[in-house]
């Protein structure tokens, strides 16, 4: 089965009171590169997304985005320096005794008073958060796994076609290739003849000519490796391993046997032909650089 080397996927966990997010996003690129952007307090976690990404997948440039996000209404909690507390209750009594006052000090103005009350971020439980992200990660990749194979299946469709047209065709100029020789004995027949003016044709020596001419152009070999090559790239869309590598060297193989025929070719109904292989392989080429 054919897999696609772009797409998207997402995910989610929660962990408490938090809820982590992973999205993936996937394009195409020749090896399997990872890039993540986590929360700095899972830093350390960075390693270990990227081997979970890249033990799923095969190729692919691939964005990892990791959001945390508090699930209650606020994400920081009231934090008391009570150090703080204590050296204001003791101003506050020594400028009572000062002026000779009692020293009723109200808590709650020492709470308003700056730096005794602060809000910080809550803590995390690091390893609760992991297994949350990574459990995130993991739908996120079968999401993203899903839609790749989507897309792979469309694209097996279009090759499919086209490698149907190139068989097509690669038959029909196999047929038309001995026509050609024909036509070329005849014609060479014709000329000789007419320059000639009566005087009496070695037909031993057309016959050679005729015969250097078939070995000219004879495209046999090429139409022979044509057809294993299209044999074996339908074998690469059968497998169920990642194959675009693979599928690249062929279409590289393709394009070089029909240049080679087009190169030999005498006849405008083999050069039509090859013409439109060469379009269709070059199509070929463009959708398997999406191919994983």
């Amino acid at each position: 089965m054919l897999k696609s080397m772009t797409g998207f996927g997402a995910g989610r966990a929660r962990v408490r009171d938090e809820e982590f997010s992973v999205e993936l996003r996937s394009l195409n690129h020749k090896f399997c590169e990872v890039k993540a952007r986590v929360p700095r307090e899972l830093a350390a976690l960075e390693a270990v997304l990227v081997k979970q990404v890249k033990d799923r997948l095969a190729r692919g440039s691939v964005e990892v985005f990791i959001k945390r996000q508090t699930v209650t209404a606020a994400g920081t909690v009231p934090v008391v320096d009570m150090g703080l507390v204590r050296e204001y209750s003791r101003a506050y009594r020594q400028v009572a005794e000062a002026l000779g006052m009692m020293a009723e000090v109200s808590w709650t103005h020492v709470a308003n008073q700056p730096g005794v009350m602060r809000l910080e971020e809550r803590g995390m439980d690091v390893e609760a958060a992991t297994q949350a992200v990574q459990e995130a990660l993991a739908q996120a990749l079968s999401a993203l796994e899903q839609m790749r194979q989507v897309e792979g299946e469309a694209i097996r469709a279009d090759l499919e076609t086209r490698l149907g047209l190139i068989e097509r065709w690669s038959q029909e100029v196999a047929q038309l290739a001995p026509k050609s020789v024909e036509e070329y004995r005849q014609r060479l027949a014709e000329r000789v003849a007419e320059l000639a003016r009566g005087i009496s044709v070695d037909e031993q020596r057309l016959a050679q000519e005729v015969a250097i001419f078939a070995e000219r152009t004879d495209i046999a070999e090429e139409m022979t490796r044509l057809a294993s090559h299209l044999e074996q790239f339908r074998q690469l869309m059968a497998g169920s391993e990642p194959s675009g590598r693979r599928m690249d060297f062929l279409v590289q193989e393709m394009h070089r046997e029909v240049n080679t025929t087009g190169s030999k070719s005498q006849q405008a109904e083999i050069s039509s032909r090859v013409v439109s292989m060469k379009a269709e392989v070059e199509r070929i080429r463009e959708q398997v650089q999406n191919v994983e």
